[in-house]
């Protein structure tokens, strides 16, 4: 039985939630193993979406401050083992082949920041506040940073090195989030959209999909071209994507529809 992370399933949806809010949901080296086995474990079932929500008032503070305390007397090494057990969390979530959507609400500091950028996607409610506060701790937001720059880019270079605080409008502007909404009862409709979007289509067409997009970052043209010609044209031969062509040239449902 996971001590912070809760796992509920329902339809084609699994909800991996967060359950440490008296403390903002950060996050210690007991979380991190959690979060890292529900996503390589949900990631092998037959669930269609994955939503990263969280319970409280926060969506995740990031690191525990009394996990922060014990490492301040660790050695280099010590310090790497940690550091590495994070990355693979967070790589967990990046490389799921089911879709990830992070349900925020509340503040997102730190490596909560983090984790909605390795996310598929996002979606926020105005209000919440969202910091890459790291610098202000003296450390550097190291280990999130390639997600980070994946989802915003250049505006990594001004957060990253002001710790200043910015709201759900400006996250979206940005890119670290798809949508706001007003209020908290609005975040599980837009989910629902979402999701219903997702089970509509193939489902190895949307792990192929997500995997192509992610093989694909730093190629050169001619490996990229190699890349997706192959991919597609796997593809279009396999069982799914026959059935796929086939319905839509039938003008029926195809047969994962539900």
């Amino acid at each position: 039985m996971a001590e912070f992370v809760k796992i509920d399933q329902s339809d084609h949806r699994a909800t991996v939630r967060i359950d440490r809010p008296e403390l903002h949901n950060a996050f210690n080296e007991v979380a991190i193993a959690e979060l890292t086995d529900a996503f390589v474990t949900l990631g092998r079932s037959d669930t269609r979406a994955i939503v990263l929500a969280s319970e409280g008032k926060s969506f995740c503070a990031g690191a525990d401050l009394h996990w922060m305390k014990r490492m301040v007397d660790y050695s280099i090494e010590e310090n790497i083992a940690d550091a590495t057990a994070m990355a693979n969390m967070l790589r967990a979530i990046h490389d799921c082949p089911k879709p990830v959507i992070a349900r925020v609400h509340g503040a997102a500091f730190g490596g909560g920041v983090g984790l909605i950028a390795a996310a598929d996607m996002a979606v926020a409610v105005s209000g919440a506040t969202f910091c890459l506060s790291e610098v202000k701790l003296g450390i550097i937001p190291a280990v999130i940073s390639p997600y980070v720059l994946e989802k915003i880019g250049s505006a990594a270079r001004r957060y990253a090195v002001t710790a200043e605080r910015f709201k759900g409008e400006e996250a979206k502007r940005i890119g670290l989030i798809s949508d706001t909404v007003s209020a908290s009862e609005d975040l599980d409709p837009w989910i629902d959209g979402v999701v219903d979007a997702i089970v509509a289509s193939g489902p190895n067409a949307v792990a192929a999909s997500k995997a192509v997009l992610r093989d694909v970052r730093g190629f050169d043209w001619d490996a990229a071209t190699e890349l997706t010609t192959r991919r597609i044209s796997e593809l279009r031969v396999s069982e799914e994507g026959q059935e796929g062509m086939n319905a839509f040239l039938e003008k029926r449902p195809p047969g994962w529809t539900v």
